[in-house]
């Protein structure tokens, strides 16, 4: 079986995320493409596009959100994802259980002995009237019902599993400040969310399996539940395949892919990109090494903004009155740190409206 080691993966990867060269693409086909991009931070999302796509235009992302054709919702492990409405609907009944175990890891004594199928029921009713809520507000109508948990224990578990639903704009819009405002996923959408396989067939799992290949492969099975949370998809994963390709990495893992997937030569040079915080390039695997080093893991869950060089992560960023300011990591060569500051003053401009293109890189440490 071919072993791929870290910079082949790394080049994959890169290619499969936009990262390698920029797309021509439009914004909804980026996004579905991508699977999603995850947005708890609400802005976070533009710059992702940014550094992906040929002359992206933000207010392009803000007319799909307002359009409805782009949605903010909690889906793959339990974190805010920005997605398609079609992907939306059809993926969103599959990640039910996921999402209820995973607000029960965190409140499950504040949630004992609650019927949570009569909760979700009551937290439909409530919300029947399509009138937008934010997450205190439907804790707080069911409050006099179910007293002891808590409005939060009660609201994460109605908003993030029970009841699908849909965080509205401004919320999510550029450049834009907005607190989150939730109304039924379904309500929002003009039509029900798919339901699961009335035979026991898992076509949205494996539909999963391909998609997450098409834009994280070469990947192991424990990436792929890295990505989504589903512990459940080793069946959808055996039903399928047939019809992928098997590698090896350099500590011996299985890896799975679609065999007409691109697998870019390693020595394919790769730019300077500027990540958003909680990029799914990093988040999207179990093991990140084949983008980020092992000492740094910590800040991909950090929220910390990253950039990339020679394709791996090399620096973090910030922005500090309109500046791009860049910590490295390590040491940079004249020609990476003319690259960075290069890619900086386009991110400066970008953020700024073409009012600045200021960009400050470090001292790196020794």
């Amino acid at each position: 079986m071919t072993v791929l080691d870290t910079r082949a993966l790394n080049r994959a990867t890169l290619a499969r995320q936009l990262l390698l060269d920029r797309a021509d693409v439009p914004v909804l086909d980026a996004v579905a493409h991508l699977g999603g991009l995850q947005a708890q931070e609400p802005q976070e999302p533009f710059v992702g596009l940014w550094s992906r796509l040929r002359g992206f235009d933000p207010a392009a992302l803000s007319d799909l959100l307002t359009g409805r054709r782009v949605v903010r919702t909690h889906l793959m492990r339990r974190t805010v994802h920005l997605v398609t409405a079609g992907d939306a609907l059809a993926w969103r009944a599959r990640h039910d259980t996921m999402l209820r175990q995973r607000v029960l890891g965190n409140y499950r004594r504040e949630l004992e002995g609650i019927d949570l199928d009569e909760l979700a029921a009551a937290g439909r009713a409530v919300m029947a009237d399509n009138e937008p809520r934010s997450m205190t507000e439907l804790a707080r109508a069911l409050a006099e019902r179910w007293p002891t948990p808590g409005s939060r224990a009660l609201g994460e578990m109605l908003i993030a599993a029970l009841v699908p639903m849909a965080q509205l704009p401004p919320r999510g819009l550029w450049r834009t400040r907005a607190g989150v405002r939730n109304v039924p996923l379904s309500s929002w959408l003009g039509r029900e969310i798919d339901p699961p396989s009335p035979d026991g067939a898992d076509p949205v799992g494996q539909a999963l399996v391909r998609r997450y290949l098409a834009v994280f492969g070469p990947a192991a099975s424990a990436d792929l539940r890295a990505w989504c949370g589903l512990a459940g998809l080793p069946a959808a994963v055996a039903a399928i395949r047939e019809e992928l390709v098997t590698f090896r990495d350099e500590r011996g893992r299985e890896l799975l892919d679609l065999p007409d997937a691109p697998r870019p030569d390693p020595g394919t040079p790769a730019p300077v990109r500027f990540l958003p915080a909680f990029d799914n390039a990093i988040l999207g695997y179990h093991d990140r090494g084949r983008i980020i080093d092992d000492a740094h893991r910590g800040l991909s869950v950090a929220g910390a903004r990253v950039v990339l060089v020679d394709g791996r992560v090399a620096a973090t960023w910030n922005v500090e009155a309109g500046t791009v300011m860049v910590t490295p990591l390590r040491p940079l060569s004249p020609a990476d740190r003319a690259a960075v500051a290069e890619q900086g003053r386009e991110l400066a401009s970008f953020l700024s409206d073409n009012d600045s293109h200021r960009v400050r890189i470090t001292v790196p440490p020794r």
